[in-house]
C-alpha cells in the first residue's frame, strides 16, 4: 500500500531509513522546519538549513524513489529571540518560490510566551499575505491544553481559513476543539512522548477520518519513522479495509498538502477483495 509521511525530519535520519520507508510503501515525505536541538544564533544558519531541506534533502529521498517536500519557519522553541526571528522571516518569502516548499511551518507555541505569540502571529500574517499553507506545532504535554486553546484564539483573531491550517500533535484531550472549528489535525507517533499507534487508531475510530493525518515526525530524539507503518497495521488489524487505510495514510495528506499546487500527488482508489 502507498503511504505518505506528512511530518518527517529527514536531515536527522539515515539513508537506510529512506530505503526501508520506500520498501514499506512510503512514496512521499514532507519535512517541516524544526529546532536543531540547540538554539541557533545567526540568520545565516537558518538560511543554510532551509537550503538543505529544500535543495539537498530531496536528492537523498529521490535515490529511493521518494518525493521530498518541506516547509520553512522559525520554530516556536527559537521564537524567544524576536530580533533573530524577524531577520530570518525577512528572507522566508524568497523560499516560497522553491519547487518543494509547501508553506509556513511548523509554527506556534512551545511555552506559550508573549514572544512566541508575537512571532507566531507575524508568521501567520506572512502566510496569509503569500497564500501559503500553515502547519502548527502544539506544545508538549505539560502545556498542551493551554497552548492549543491559545493557538485557536490567535487563529480566530486573524480570520485564517481553517481548511488551509494543520494543527499537529493533537491528543485525546485536544482533538475535539480544532476538529469542530474546521481545522485539519495530526497525530504524531512517538515511542515515548505524544501518541502511540494504538491510541492513534482509537482516535480514528472515535472521531472518524475527515481532516485527520497521522505522522511519526521522526527526528534526532527518541523516535522511529516506522511507528507510522505500525499504525497502518493496527488500523488494518481492527478490520478496516485497504481503501479505508489508504484514505487515512495516503489520501488525506494529498487532500491537505495538495492545496499547494507543488504537491501534485493525487488521491488513489484501489479495488480490494475485502470491500
Amino acid at each position: 500500500m502507498q503511504i505518505i509521511q506528512p511530518h518527517y525530519h529527514g536531515i536527522a535520519r539515515t539513508a537506510q531509513d529512506y530505503e526501508r520507508m520506500a520498501m514499506s510503501g512510503v512514496v512521499a515525505v514532507a519535512e517541516p522546519a524544526f529546532w536543531a536541538g540547540f538554539d541557533r544564533l545567526y540568520p545565516e544558519t537558518f538560511l543554510d538549513y532551509f537550503r538543505q531541506i529544500s535543495q539537498f534533502e530531496p536528492t537523498r529521498a529521490a535515490q529511493y524513489g521518494i518525493r521530498h517536500f518541506c516547509w520553512v519557519a522559525v520554530n516556536p522553541k527559537e521564537a524567544e529571540n524576536p530580533d533573530l526571528s524577524r531577520e530570518v522571516m525577512r528572507h522566508m518569502p524568497e523560499l516560497f518560490q522553491a519547487p518543494t516548499v509547501l508553506g509556513v511551518g511548523e509554527i506556534g507555541f512551545h511555552l506559550t510566551t508573549p514572544n512566541e505569540e508575537a512571532i507566531f502571529e507575524a508568521q501567520l500574517e506572512m502566510a496569509l499575505e503569500h497564500n501559503q499553507l500553515v502547519l502548527i506545532h502544539t506544545p508538549h504535554l505539560h502545556d498542551k491544553v493551554r497552548g492549543t486553546k491559545r493557538t485557536l484564539d490567535v487563529l480566530r483573531n486573524m480570520n485564517v481559513d481553517p481548511q488551509r491550517v494543520w494543527i499537529d500533535h493533537v491528543e485525546e484531550h485536544t482533538i475535539r476543539e480544532p476538529l469542530d472549528a474546521g481545522y485539519w489535525v495530526g497525530f504524531t507517533l512517538y515511542p515515548i512522548t505524544k501518541c502511540s499507534p494504538k491510541r492513534a487508531v482509537d482516535m480514528l475510530e472515535m472521531y472518524g477520518t475527515d481532516r485527520i493525518m497521522v505522522n511519526s515526525s521522526a527526528d534526532w530524539g527518541p523516535s522511529d519513522p516506522f511507528t507510522l507503518q505500525q499504525s497502518v497495521m493496527e488500523y488494518r488489524r481492527r478490520g478496516h479495509s485497504l481503501q479505508q487505510a489508504i484514505e487515512v495514510f495516503h489520501n488525506n495528506p494529498c487532500r491537505f498538502l495538495g492545496q499547494c499546487p507543488k504537491f501534485d500527488i493525487k488521491p488513489i482508489r484501489v479495488e480490494t477483495i475485502d470491500e
